[in-house]
């Protein structure tokens, strides 16, 4: 796990505000995982366009997966919580340009959900380390 301390991984400038817990957490090879937003860490909120939210959720995830040392190809589920069924079109070109190949991508489950605070997008993962 080279030189990283700890099990807690972040993405620099997200947090769950006053929740105490981390972004996402590595056990052995395993990455699981917290709520990752779709919000660029030097903004103050929330982009009001899903196709930005969606575009910052998967480079946040990417972000993640980085801190934890692992990749996209590490990926073998996704759930992602939207606010609205119209945002499944933002979520499938983004899916689509990081997991281009059919016979190579995650398992995946979609959950309309109230998000709060201008989310429209939350993505939790699981990844494990080849």
């Amino acid at each position: 796990m080279g030189t990283r301390k700890g099990r807690s991984l972040e993405v620099a400038g997200l947090s769950h505000g006053h929740a105490p817990i981390p972004m996402g957490a590595r056990v052995g090879n395993v990455i699981f995982s917290s709520g990752i937003f779709g919000k660029d860490p030097a903004a103050e909120g929330f982009s009001e366009r899903i196709e930005e939210q969606m575009r910052w959720a998967f480079r946040n995830m990417e972000t993640l997966l980085a801190d934890g040392e692992a990749t996209i190809q590490d990926v073998v589920r996704m759930t992602v919580y939207l606010r609205d069924e119209s945002a499944r079109a933002a979520l499938n070109e983004e899916w689509l340009r990081y997991f281009p190949d059919p016979a190579d991508r995650p398992a995946r489950h979609t959950v309309i959900h109230d998000l709060r605070g201008g989310m429209q997008v939350q993505i939790e993962i699981v990844a494990v380390i080849s």
